[in-house]
């Protein structure tokens, strides 16, 4: 696996040692390692760590011929949209060529592997049929990440469609959780209020609040992955709640976590945090996913909020103490 210490690499670790199975995890090397999604899982010690770079190929290559394994999943990526503007060759080069370096490592060295691709919703941009998006409506990337990302999604089908690889993408919608990086808005919004609740801040400083989102639980859309693996035939499929929420909606019900239904006052729209290109509204329609994988989402959106303001509640007075 890599991407390991991220958000979806963290709860696809847990969701697998829970079958069974050995999970080799990816990481850079880094001179303070950051486990801490592992950690607060308590599954850091489970998880057999390996050294590697996705641009590196020859690392991957030995990693590959050396494992042999039955499973890969590509969740590593610089996967922060607005950091794709400042750095879009970083971005371009992890998501698109580190995805290629992998591709081939596989095909190379574990060619009866099944190879999962972290695939985006961000890929359709402004693209709507009858309002939502799945797996045969217009790619429309507005971004160097969605771009990027979209590079690495059509060289997984190519793969497939070129070496016979059981190569799958998952076009996942927006998913959080707990373990969401804290530049995200979804963690800036839960750990904002629970600052502004605990008197340790007064507002919280956001962008476009009129943004739409398609928004599931991190630790549901996990267990998709592995159904796309576990089928006859690999194929794309969209993993989504088809429910789709405004930036304010997220407020509000952030908000009211805490006792506070006019949240006005705490927020500060920062025009420095607009996007040159925006994606305006994003739902997804993950029939196909539903109907062939049996895979449903188990958690709302409001009792995905309650979760993460909860979470950052008792991570913020844990360190306090």
């Amino acid at each position: 696996m890599t991407g390991v210490t991220g958000q979806d690499g963290a709860y696809l670790s847990q969701f697998l040692l829970g079958k069974g199975y050995e999970v080799y995890g990816l990481v850079r090397r880094l001179s303070t390692p950051n486990y801490w999604r592992l950690e607060e899982l308590g599954i850091r010690q489970d998880v057999r760590i390996l050294e590697g770079d996705m641009l590196d190929a020859h690392s991957l290559n030995a990693l590959l011929k050396a494992l042999r394994p039955t499973e890969v999943y590509n969740l590593a990526a610089q996967s922060f949209v607005g950091t794709s503007w400042q750095q879009p060759v970083l971005t371009t080069e992890v998501n698109t060529i580190g995805t290629l370096n992998l591709l081939n490592a596989v095909k190379l060295y574990a060619p009866e592997a099944r190879f999962y691709q972290a695939s985006t919703s961000e890929m359709y941009g402004n693209s709507h049929i009858n309002n939502t998006q799945d797996e045969v409506t217009p790619l429309h990337p507005r971004s160097p990440y969605a771009i990027s990302k979209l590079a690495a999604h059509w060289l997984t089908i190519n793969y497939r469609e070129s070496y016979g690889m059981f190569a799958c993408c998952g076009i996942l919608f927006n998913h959080e959780s707990p373990l969401r990086g804290i530049e995200f808005v979804t963690r800036k919004i839960t750990d904002g209020v629970a600052r502004i609740k605990l008197g340790l801040a007064k507002t919280v400083s956001l962008g476009n609040l009129d943004a739409k989102r398609d928004w599931g639980f991190a630790g549901d859309y996990v267990e998709a992955m592995w159904l796309m693996l576990q089928q006859e035939k690999a194929d794309d499929y969209v993993v989504s709640t088809g429910e789709n929420h405004s930036v304010r909606d997220f407020l509000g019900a952030a908000f009211e976590e805490i006792g506070i239904r006019d949240w006005t006052p705490y927020v500060i729209q920062d025009a420095a945090m607009l996007r040159p290109a925006e994606v305006h509204e994003l739902c997804g329609k993950s029939d196909k996913a539903r109907q062939q994988l049996g895979w449903v989402p188990k958690v709302g959106f409001r009792a995905l909020v309650k979760m993460m303001v909860e979470a950052d509640l008792r991570r913020i007075q844990n360190a306090s103490q």
